[in-house]
């Protein structure tokens, strides 16, 4: 158990602790309230220290539609003709509609909780389930953010809160269906949904930027007003993640989708550009040096049959990438980075194609997700470090191996004999033998949405 220390205070002694600096041994860590106070190195633990093998800082996931959760494991059984994103599309819809607040809360805590036990300590949730079944909104327009926040709150994730603007269901733009009727809003109704989740800002963590959903979804005079009303924000966007994506772009505006967004708006490091899949070696340079995060979901991406993002030549252009679990089909640090990588490998027929020369792939791809993540979620840099945030993640080494830090890394990633231990969000100690604190109950809240849902 945690080191009682006073209100707020832990304790963590470590075998080996990854700082700025490179791998330390025999680290303690102190905490207070929520932040790192002190780190000593080549020292010796204390009784009551929480003593773990290797610590971490917590992964930030970029990208989270929570919602899904619910139908994870549930859309894999072939219909007639060839199965894509976009009958999968028509199934998340029909799910979408079947579910009220509550559900909302429970399908929430359950992927929160099970980020937690993954390694992630931060959350970017780009949330397009706004209003009633009916498509008409609740007394409180915030209703289903509402919902968010208190589940990132149950689980002690950290959030970063992404209200969609979905206004169209194609270009033209198109009518959206039926289908969509619970995304959608104008600009004004929007801004003000903005400004209410700005309301519910309770914890020092939390943050609220927005997403337009996507270059099909919002014109470009949707997205000129939404820049011009809500300046200084983080934006988040899907884009090119579809091959009928790009063409449809290339109908209506004569310029694939990166290209078009990267001539048309000034594309900083406020941005984070999802997915990202269909680019051009010209599209790729243009986005790595205009600071924008290419958020990658490398899991639901081979789920949805998407693609594969050009990381070699973006990471050489100094591109920076970040990691999300998007559909939340599985969620898993190590798998994420694991299919990223694993990807990369059976395209171009080689091995460690992510990795500079002479390093390791496992830390060159997490170190790469902790700055791009951190940057695209409007939170502190993801360290271990004095005055960081306290959120830590602890791998288990039940081997005991004498290998290095980066060792380690790789053995989580691509291994199989190390998992997450505990984790801190905070400060709190959420995460105790790679269990939530919380979960039995959440979890049981989960399954009776489910049940009641899918029969």
């Amino acid at each position: 158990m945690i080191r009682d220390c006073g209100k707020g205070q832990v304790m963590i002694f470590a075998k080996r602790a990854l700082l700025p600096s490179g791998w330390a041994e025999n680290v303690r860590i102190s905490a207070t309230d929520g932040r790192i106070t002190r780190i000593l190195e080549k020292t010796r633990p204390q009784p009551g220290d929480t003593c773990v093998d290797a610590l971490v800082a917590g992964m930030p996931n970029v990208h989270s539609h929570a919602f899904q959760r619910g139908h994870s494991g549930l859309t894999e059984m072939r219909g007639a003709g060839q199965e894509s994103f976009w009958t999968w599309r028509e199934m998340m819809y029909r799910f979408a509609l079947s579910v009220g607040p509550e559900d909302v809360s429970a399908l929430a805590e359950m992927a929160y909780v099970e980020m937690l036990e993954a390694g992630y300590t931060r959350v970017g949730e780009f949330h397009y389930l706004h209003h009633d079944p009916s498509g008409a909104p609740y007394a409180d327009p915030a209703e289903l953010s509402g919902r968010i926040f208190a589940a990132a709150e149950t689980s002690g994730i950290a959030l970063t809160h992404l209200p969609v603007f979905y206004a169209h269901g194609g270009f033209g733009p198109q009518l959206a269906d039926e289908g969509q009727r619970r995304f959608l809003h104008g600009i004004d109704t929007f801004i003000a949904l903005i400004e209410r989740c700005e309301q519910m800002l309770t914890r020092q963590q939390d943050r609220v930027g927005f997403a337009p959903h996507s270059l099909r979804a919002a014109s470009h005079e949707d997205l000129t007003a939404l820049i011009a009303a809500l300046p200084s924000r983080k934006l988040h966007i899907h884009i090119s993640e579809q091959v009928k994506e790009v063409e449809d772009c290339l109908d209506h505006y004569g310029q694939r989708p990166v290209e078009w967004l990267l001539s048309h708006f000034n594309v900083t490091e406020d941005w984070c550009l999802i997915h990202a899949t269909h680019l051009t070696e010209a599209e790729a340079t243009r986005l790595a040096r205009s600071g924008a995060v290419a958020g990658l979901c490398p899991v639901t991406e081979a789920n949805l049959g998407d693609g594969l993002f050009p990381a070699p030549d973006f990471l050489v252009e100094g591109g920076l990438i970040s990691i999300g679990t998007d559909s939340n089909v599985r969620i898993d640090v190590a798998e994420e980075l694991r299919i990223l990588e694993y990807g990369q490998r059976l395209t171009h027929r080689a091995r460690n194609v992510l990795a500079q020369e002479g390093g390791s792939t496992g830390r060159r791809l997490f170190d790469a997700a902790l700055t791009g993540g951190a940057q695209a979620l409007d939170a502190p840099k993801a360290e271990i470090a004095a005055g960081a945030p306290a959120d830590l993640v602890a791998l288990c080494d039940p081997l005991n191996l004498t290998q290095d830090g980066d060792q380690l890394l790789d053995r989580w990633i691509f291994g199989r004999d190390m998992d997450v231990d505990h984790v801190w969000a905070a400060g709190e100690h959420v995460v105790e033998a790679g269990r939530h604190i919380r979960r039995e109950a959440v979890q049981e809240r989960f399954g009776e949405v489910l049940r009641r849902v899918l029969s």
